[in-house]
């Protein structure tokens, strides 16, 4: 154990030597940790003494322990693994399939906070008393949160959410049971004809998968600028996209750079297509007046069904000040929004869409009408009978969304 840790330390200062930074560069950093074991095993050959540790193993710890993340990158290396949280050092749970189980991992505490500082290198954020938060991502597009006391009673709380699986366009969930061919086609029609579409759902439910799916739709010739808290947006295949996430306040508590300011900053970038990455408070007014000004747009949003999602709408404009009124928000969200698609985690543990609505831009009795276009329970997603808003935009797209709707046209999704 001794000589490992010594040639641990070892690895660490050819590494500072080198100037490679073992974050960024894997690659350069796994050179130095080889060159540093044929060292190490030369000098055991040349004394006569027998390897301490197979070769491999000896690798594969080094690796991890330098150039990955200790105890925890076996997780980051599993494409099963969907999440990863500390609730102490002694316990370490992960997620499969919606599923979440106790690991046998054991750190101790100055092993999580080495792990979260060397999370956090790479992000350029900072955590400490002042700011017991943090939000931030890592190098392979994994979401880090933490929070540290006394925010938490005693141990820090960290949550690591991966995006096991990628999709590129919206017909790549319909394998995975998520939604049904005949739904698939008629969202990808929405995107294509300009339609500003919701993405609503609880924690974990696919949000951001699925919005990144949709955005898989937007026409190569669009524009389309994204302002989130945090980069999960992934939209690397397009050839126009600009990503922006928000800044939070430096060590003089000034440079703070809020969702609201980076969608307003991203109606100036001559965009095509406006993408908010979750809206949580008052930026829901910016995204609002974005869409009535007839910028095609998207979101996500927490809520528990799709009428729900219309009703946070309705609620969260009101944060931006006392001069927003319900009187005008309720018929803006009913004029706006076209497309509301909610997406749920079943007992199962799949991810799958639950209801796809329409806005037809009525309001009764200050409440904002809503038509059903696909509904489902845990199984199946069906047909419902209900259009959406806007057919002339179909039309000028060349899309006959009266066929894609045609009752026979599609069937469950499996």
């Amino acid at each position: 154990m001794h000589e490992h840790v010594a040639l641990v330390e070892r690895v660490r200062q050819e590494i500072r030597r080198s100037g490679v930074d073992p974050i960024r560069d894997a690659a350069g950093a796994h050179a130095v940790i080889d060159a540093a074991m044929g060292a190490y095993y030369a000098e055991r050959l040349e004394s006569n003494m027998d390897a301490a540790i197979d070769p491999a193993i000896l690798r594969r710890q080094l690796r991890d322990s330098i150039a990955g993340f200790g105890a925890l990158q076996k997780f980051f290396d599993d494409p099963e693994v969907e999440e990863v949280w500390i609730n102490e050092p002694g316990r370490v749970f992960i997620a499969r399939a919606g599923r979440s189980e106790l690991t046998t991992t054991v750190l101790t505490v100055n092993e999580v906070r080495d792990l979260v500082e060397r999370m956090l290198v790479w992000s350029g954020r900072r955590l400490d008393t002042s700011t017991p938060f943090v939000d931030a991502m890592l190098p392979d597009g994994s979401r880090l949160h933490v929070v540290i006391p006394d925010i938490t009673r005693e141990h820090w709380a960290i949550n690591v959410r991966r995006f096991v699986h990628r999709p590129r366009h919206i017909f790549d969930l319909v394998p995975l049971g998520t939604l049904s061919t005949q739904a698939a086609a008629f969202l990808d029609a929405a995107i294509v004809s300009g339609l500003n579409v919701i993405v609503a759902g609880g924690t974990q439910a696919g949000k951001t998968t699925l919005l990144n799916s949709l955005l898989g739709c937007v026409p190569a010739s669009e524009r389309v600028v994204s302002c989130e808290e945090v980069f999960e947006i992934q939209l690397p295949h397009h050839p126009d996209w600009v990503a922006m996430q928000t800044r939070n306040v430096n060590l003089e508590g000034t440079g703070e750079i809020p969702l609201r300011r980076l969608v307003r900053e991203a109606l100036r970038m001559r965009p095509s297509r406006l993408v908010v990455g979750e809206v949580r408070q008052a930026e829901a007014l910016d995204l609002l007046v974005a869409m009535n000004s007839g910028m095609p747009s998207a979101a996500t949003l927490h809520a528990n069904s799709a009428r729900e999602a219309v009703t946070k709408l309705c609620t969260l404009p009101l944060l931006a000040g006392q001069n927003i009124s319900a009187e005008f928000v309720i018929p803006t969200v009913a004029g706006c929004v076209d497309i509301v698609v909610h997406t749920a985690t079943f007992r199962d543990g799949r991810r799958r869409i639950r209801e796809i609505c329409a806005l037809p831009g009525r309001v009764e009795s200050g409440v904002v009408e809503v038509a059903d276009i696909f509904r489902g329970d845990q199984h199946h997603l069906v047909r419902a009978g209900g259009f959406p808003p806007h057919l002339d935009r179909f039309e000028a797209a060349g899309i006959d969304i009266g066929r894609i709707l045609a009752e026979d046209a599609g069937s469950a999704a499996p």
